[in-house]
């Protein structure tokens, strides 16, 4: 259902998104569970962070190339690529899983009150890798440049996930 949007009704609508965020629920959701971020899991290996960071620049990039002929032609045509994060266990760098964030809106204007309409939308776009994954495996299949379209352990590519998904 579409919100009206008014500036000074915008911080208590994000707070109370945020608050609506799921947090830790269980003692697995903890900060001390077995996997941590890729970034977190890169520190200590500058050619594993230099990809990482490449990858993670690389792909709003790529996107912004491909979004006017594919994902932003419906009803949302102004999808912004937020953040691209994995979870990676510490011990063996195998991925859990990566999700690349998406927001978007459609607004319209009321001609009478001048109000304008705001339906906000969020994706979370999960990327296809196959089981047992790891991050240094990922970031070499993506390490030619063309991180969106690369074909990742298992076969499948980010591009493909957001087909799905978007």
């Amino acid at each position: 259902m579409p919100i009206a949007v008014r500036p000074s009704r915008l911080a208590p609508l994000l707070l109370a998104a945020m608050l609506a965020l799921p947090g830790p629920s269980s003692a697995d959701d903890r900060l001390d569970g077995p996997y941590v971020d890729a970034a977190t899991y890169a520190r200590g290996d500058d050619a594993l962070v230099e990809a990482w960071y490449a990858m993670t620049y690389q792909l709003p990039r790529q996107f912004d190339q491909v979004c006017g002929d594919t994902f932003c032609e419906g009803e949302y045509t102004n999808y912004q690529p937020l953040r691209f994060q994995c979870s990676v266990r510490r011990d063996d760098g195998r991925i859990g899983m990566c999700v690349w964030s998406f927001a978007a809106s459609d607004e319209y204007l009321l001609p009478r009150s001048g109000r304008i309409v705001v339906q906000p939308e969020v994706r979370h776009c999960r990327t296809p890798l196959a089981p047992g994954a790891t991050l240094p495996a990922m970031l070499d299949a993506v390490a030619g440049g063309e991180a969106l379209h690369a074909a990742l352990p298992g076969g499948h590519s980010i591009f493909d996930g957001l087909v799905d998904c978007l």
